[in-house]
């Protein structure tokens, strides 16, 4: 039995022994698939490899097959089919070559070699055609490695040259900046010759496309330039209903003379356009029209670029594939007037940038005078400036780059807190000391309330003074029995008030104050208003509260004056550094607006 008990224990160890554990198993698999996948991805790679080459090898085949082609073709049919110089050569072809579907491209173009003159030179070559260059570029647009081959020749005449009753037509395209944009699309139509001429090439590195030997033709060569991210310009046909005399009409070529044709497109603009209040709060669905100032047409004058569009939902669209030019914006809303726009609605967008235009707007008001102060000499805005309209029994002053927020009635929980000792509810549009049952006050305590979280929109908020109604009070409430305190923030939560000094302990009192700078540069504000009295008998009275302030949506250089009546107006505008600048306006109908030109001192 013994003896018996001992063999199973071996056993058992023997067959512990000669087993594998699953962290054995799980590495083993582990390093099989990771020599496989190794294997795996060599072995593609080669097959990838010998692809390539396959492919390449092909490509040079046909393009060594469609030179021995163009070879045998007579000097005269050397040229592509609508192109110039004219031919039997497809501009565009397909071949099958094994198993790959090869995309050739061919180009012909006539050089005139300056080693006999040049055509309009001197000496003048009047057979300017010397010789031909052919370029062919093959693709294959199935293989996914593939970079297309181009290859260039030279085809010369077997025969002196002849006197050439063609011309030239060279296409020059400059950038903004009257740098040449080579690799530019150039599409070159005429449909009046034999034959006909439907050709697309490309300018060289200096941005000019030479086309020589060119058949004559009046006013029949449409051409349109392009690049892939830039603008667009072509000619267009005299005569055209809409367009009956176009700035570049479709070009001319004349028998052994050089047409010069200049075409300017650059990087295209996005534009960012925004309708909102002065505190950036969105106002959707503002419809708008956009006009440049470039014409493709005078006697009558047509513009190049004119659109309508409209901000959508959310307050905001996109335009894209916009030139670079000088615009106009409008608004077009009924229903809205224009508080100002940010920048001025005439504007410059330069090429290849990302530009924000703003339309600041609110609820249209009657007889509104919008006015924007501009410095004379450079036209730019002036910030800051004081702006005064006045006639016989009125007078407002408003300042450009300021607006104004205003709150007049805090009953039905209109604020966030108060110590309870604040009637807002039985006299709506004012709040005063609560009366006791006796129809007295305390004179022992002093009151508060704390408004409403203000947004201003943005964080680039600057804050500069605050105003009050009724700016005194009954003296025998006592001094300072009106008096607030600010608290702003970026994150309207922390709320520590202030006075004019930025002390926990001090206080506004008189109406018009500056505001602590310190406070500026927060999004969102609130107000303290403290209420005493010295006499049982009488409470301070407060009607309204004004915030006056800056910021990113507050137009710079425009006020708006509004609800005014018809009849003649003095405007004056005064600003540091600057001549006082006079001038009248006649208000007549629901809208005017007008520039105050404000010379330097």
């Amino acid at each position: 039995m013994q003896h018996g008990a001992r063999n199973t224990e071996y056993i058992g160890r023997l067959k512990f022994s000669a087993g594998f554990s699953l962290i054995d198993v799980v590495l083993a698999i582990g390093i099989i698939a990771l020599l496989f996948g190794g294997i795996f991805v060599v072995y593609f790679s080669i097959l990838d490899l010998v692809k390539n080459i396959d492919v390449k090898v092909s490509a040079t085949s046909v393009l060594n097959r469609q030179v021995e082609i163009i070879r045998n073709v007579p000097y005269e049919g050397v040229g592509t089919v609508g192109g110039v110089p004219s031919g039997v050569i497809p501009q565009e072809q397909t071949i099958i070559f094994g198993d790959f579907i090869f995309s050739i491209k061919t180009t012909v173009r006539n050089i005139d070699d300056p080693f006999d003159g040049m055509l309009g030179g001197t000496p003048n070559d009047t057979a300017p055609a010397d010789y031909k260059i052919v370029e062919m570029e093959i693709s294959c647009p199935g293989c996914a490695k593939f970079a297309p081959l181009i290859f260039t020749t030279t085809v010369a005449p077997k025969n002196l040259e002849s006197a050439s009753s063609n011309g030239s037509l060279f296409v020059n395209v400059f950038d903004a900046n009257g740098i040449g944009v080579g690799g530019t699309s150039a599409h070159v139509v005429n449909n009046s010759v034999t034959p006909t001429i439907d050709l697309s090439d490309a300018t060289n590195a200096s941005g000019v496309l030479q086309l020589v030997g060119v058949p004559t033709s009046t006013q029949n060569y449409q051409i349109t330039v392009s690049k892939t991210g830039y603008s667009s310009e072509k000619t267009y046909p005299v005569g055209d209903p809409q367009n009956p005399n176009p700035a570049k009409p479709h070009a001319t070529v004349a028998a052994q003379t050089v047409t010069q044709l200049s075409f300017s497109i650059d990087r295209v603009s996005r534009v960012n356009v925004y309708s909102s209040g002065d505190r950036c709060e969105a106002i959707p669905n503002i419809n708008f029209s956009v006009t440049g100032s470039k014409l493709i047409g005078s006697s009558p004058d047509v513009l190049k670029f004119s659109t309508s569009s409209n901000t959508g939902s959310n307050g905001g669209v996109v335009l894209n594939n916009i030139e670079w030019d000088t615009y106009s914006f409008s608004m077009t809303e009924a229903g809205y007037d224009v508080l100002g726009t940010i920048p001025f609605a005439r504007t410059i967008i330069n090429p290849g940038s990302t530009f924000d235009f703003r339309f600041v707007v609110q609820p249209t008001l009657p007889k509104s005078f919008l006015v924007t102060v501009k410095d004379a000499l450079s036209g730019n805005g002036i910030t800051g400036a004081n702006v005064t309209l006045s006639k016989s029994g009125f007078s407002s002053v408003a300042t450009t780059g300021h607006s104004l927020i205003s709150e007049t009635d805090w009953s039905g929980g209109k604020y966030s807190s108060q110590d309870g000792g604040v009637d807002a509810e039985n006299f709506p549009g004012s709040l005063r000391m609560l009366a006791n049952a006796s129809s007295t006050y305390n004179t022992s305590t002093l009151s508060w309330l704390i408004s409403n979280t203000i947004d201003f929109g943005s964080a680039s908020s600057t804050f500069y003074a605050l105003h009050w109604n009724p700016v005194s009070q009954l003296p025998a409430t006592g001094q300072e029995s009106l008096k607030f305190q600010l608290a702003t923030n970026n994150d309207s939560s922390t709320w520590n008030f202030a006075g004019p000094d930025g002390a926990s302990g001090s206080y506004y009192t008189i109406s018009s104050s500056t505001i602590w700078n310190e406070q500026s540069s927060n999004r969102y504000l609130r107000y303290k208003v403290y209420l005493s009295t010295r006499s049982e008998f009488d409470t301070p009275v407060f009607n309204d509260m004004t915030v006056e302030f800056g910021g990113m949506c507050v137009p710079p250089h425009q006020v708006l004056f509004n609800n005014l009546t018809s009849g003649d107006y003095d405007l004056t505008a005064t600003a540091p550094g600057y001549q006082i600048a006079t001038s009248t306006v006649t208000i007549s109908g629901n809208w005017y607006q007008a520039d105050i030109l404000m010379n330097q001192q």
